[in-house]
């Protein structure tokens, strides 16, 4: 039978420099998401990759003394090195200055103007260069760029428009008829209240004052702005050639794009719009995710605040930090990142309740039975509970999956191996060994510590493979599959997985590097 298609996307890191934590986090959590579904069976396309037009790139190139392509293909290199540091399983790493990409992208800007959905204008606006976005006075915050916060320049230029208006009804009524749409809920207000039921500007979609982008068909003064290139990018590398729609593949349309809150509007008004306009399907769902902030401030480089990921890594290893990635960042509100908070959660989470419990559990199977255990069900009720939550995990966490619920996800898992190591304490299988005749009923206590152990090491695969793999290799099984058992475990010497970080002498480190 042929597996159900998913396809789950991120932004595009714009290739204008090293991605900061905020930027990876991004590309974790939807690397969750894809590996979740895959082991779920789905026959899964997870697309992510670098926008790497626009006159921010074009000025930032001259400054290096290198042409745009260069100074690109240098910056992009950079992010797809800091997405596989992070073991992100992506299927396609997509660039924007692929010859097919910038193909497809000029005849879906012809394709509009033909069918009347783009037109010339003169733009004369305020224009901040760093987003690439022109604004309207009134919609400046204290007279500065509402996104970035950075001073705007007068702008007036000939340029192409879209028309958003034409639209603006059918992507207000396809909204509120389709809940899930945006997520979470409170950013679908946002978008209804404040920018579509206003009213709809036209959107600048060609510049003619820079070059490093990729010219219009029939006016090769202009380029093409921003957004029709980099928002088409879900498509093109989908085999979209900008002219038939039959040509964009199956993974279409997109079961989840994961984007930072701060393009959210880019993503649910100009990207259904141009869908609509090319007459192709929505996304399913578009998922606004919160910013990872830096001790509570955004991070930038005029604030000297930026951590890299790279870095972290060297530090903490890959799953440490997608553990706090996964586990720490809320749903719908902004999440914080301290080191001190890190070292906490290594210790608490990741060495005391993971750590312990598989230290402890494959010693304990050593120690009595030389590594080789098997069940002998000499259950009692106590037991029965560590097996029910066992059972119940993979329920309670594909409801929360389905509501993009990763760090609750991660809860349950960290709650199966709590309750585990209290079980332990409940058996007290150190007394039982202390009696021949609870040998037996100590084998029992054993197996199921293993089993329970391997079941939530299969559920930390999405979001923290390495010790997932680290984990079965202790056990000494390849067995994966939830619903199977282990008929006899011929268990490893164990080893840490996490080590405990002594906290006030690793800061201390690293305010000296």
């Amino acid at each position: 039978m042929e597996k159900k298609k998913f396809y789950i996307s991120t932004a595009i890191a714009y290739a204008s420099g090293k991605p900061h934590i905020g930027n990876s986090y991004e590309v974790v959590l939807s690397d969750a998401i894809a590996r979740y579904k895959r082991q779920q069976g789905y026959d899964v396309y997870f697309q992510t990759g670098t926008d790497e037009h626009g006159q921010k790139i074009e000025e930032k190139a001259l400054n290096a003394s290198k042409t745009p392509q260069e100074f690109v293909d240098e910056v992009s290199g950079e992010i797809k090195r800091i997405w596989d540091i992070m073991n992100t399983s992506y299927d396609k790493f997509i660039r924007t200055t692929d010859p097919v990409h910038k193909k497809a992208v000029a005849n879906i800007f012809e394709k509009l103007y033909n069918q009347g959905d783009i037109y010339k204008g003169v733009y004369e606006g305020l224009y901040c260069t760093p987003c690439e976005s022109f604004f309207t006075e009134s919609q400046l915050v204290d007279g500065k760029c509402p996104d970035c916060g950075r001073d705007v320049q007068p702008a007036k230029e000939e340029a192409y428009f879209l028309k958003l208006d034409k639209y603006a009804k059918r992507l207000e009524d396809y909204i509120e008829t389709h809940p899930d749409f945006i997520q979470p809920e409170s950013r679908k207000n946002e978008i209804l209240n404040n920018f579509i039921r206003p009213g709809l500007q036209d959107l600048c979609v060609s510049r003619s004052s820079f070059k490093w982008g990729i010219p219009v068909n029939f006016d090769t003064d202009h380029v093409i702005y921003v957004w029709i290139d980099a928002l088409s990018n879900y498509i093109t590398f989908l085999g979209y050639n900008g002219i038939d729609k039959d040509s964009v593949n199956d993974y279409w349309p997109a079961d989840i794009q994961v984007i930072g809150k701060d393009i959210l509007r880019f993503h649910t008004i100009y990207w259904p719009i141009m869908l609509m306009a090319l007459d192709l399907p929505l996304p399913k769902k578009i998922f606004g995710h919160p910013w990872l902030l830096l001790g509570g401030d955004k991070m930038s480089k005029s604030k000297g605040n930026i951590v890299y990921a790279d870095d972290i890594v060297k530090e903490f290893g890959v799953d440490a930090l997608r553990y706090y990635y996964l586990h720490e960042i809320p749903f719908s509100s902004d999440g914080t990142f301290t080191y001190e908070l890190l070292i906490e959660r290594i210790n608490s989470d990741l060495a005391n309740v993971v750590g312990n419990l598989v230290n402890r559990s494959i010693s304990m199977a050593n120690k009595y039975f030389d590594g080789k255990v098997s069940n002998k069900k000499i259950n009692n009720e106590v037991d029965s509970c560590l097996l029910e939550d066992a059972k119940d995990a993979p329920n309670k966490i594909e409801k929360l999956m389905e509501d993009v619920r990763i760090a609750d996800s991660v809860e349950v898992i960290i709650n199966l191996f709590r309750r585990a190591n209290k079980y332990i304490d409940e058996t007290t299988p150190w007394i039982l060994a202390k009696n021949e005749n609870e040998y037996d009923r100590l084998e029992t206590v054993i197996y199921n510590l293993l089993e329970t152990i391997r079941k939530g090491a299969i559920l930390f695969e999405p979001f923290l493979p390495e010790t997932s793999t680290r984990i079965l290799e202790q056990l000494g099984t390849n067995n994966n599959n939830y619903n199977e058992v282990v008929d006899e475990y011929n268990v490893n010497k164990p080893y840490p997985l996490f080590e405990r970080i002594d906290k006030e002498a690793k800061l201390k480190e690293l305010e000296q590097k």
